[in-house]
């Protein structure tokens, strides 16, 4: 097992720093969306999961997730670090299994979810996402 490169406190601090909402890709979508003439609110505390976008105008709730922490599944970006394994497999596990309990549970109050993953907002692949949600949106 490889040794952590930075101290138990320095990697607490960058953890620490890690933020839950309004990251750099929820952003850029919901710039992007807003510039297209779409209104939503954002966090909804009163939905399960506090969705990163509702458009309720539409009955659709957007996650976008990190690939890393929500465990995208054959990217580049959700390999598991070599150190503390089994912490990680659990942590990530576990918010696997709390997005779909939460999806479902959205579905069942009668939204569309739509999950965007962070490599889908990166050039190259932005346009094809926001064409998939568009698309989504129109057809309800």
């Amino acid at each position: 097992m490889m040794a952590d490169i930075f101290t138990k406190e320095r990697r607490s601090e960058i953890m620490s720093r890690i933020k839950s909402r309004d990251t750099k890709p929820e952003i850029v979508l919901r710039k992007k969306l807003f510039s297209q003439g779409y209104r939503y609110r954002i966090n909804y505390k009163k939905l399960p999961g506090k969705p990163d976008i509702v458009l309720s105008k539409y009955k659709t709730v957007i996650f976008v997730h990190g690939c890393f922490w929500h465990g995208h599944e054959g990217c580049k970006d959700a390999h598991l670090p070599k150190t503390n394994v089994a912490f990680w497999e659990k942590k990530i596990n576990e918010n696997i299994n709390r997005d779909k309990k939460v999806i479902e549970l959205l579905e069942q109050k009668g939204f569309n979810v739509l999950v965007v993953w962070e490599c889908q907002l990166i050039p190259g692949k932005f346009n094809a996402t926001l064409d998939r949600i568009s698309a989504a949106l129109s057809g309800v």
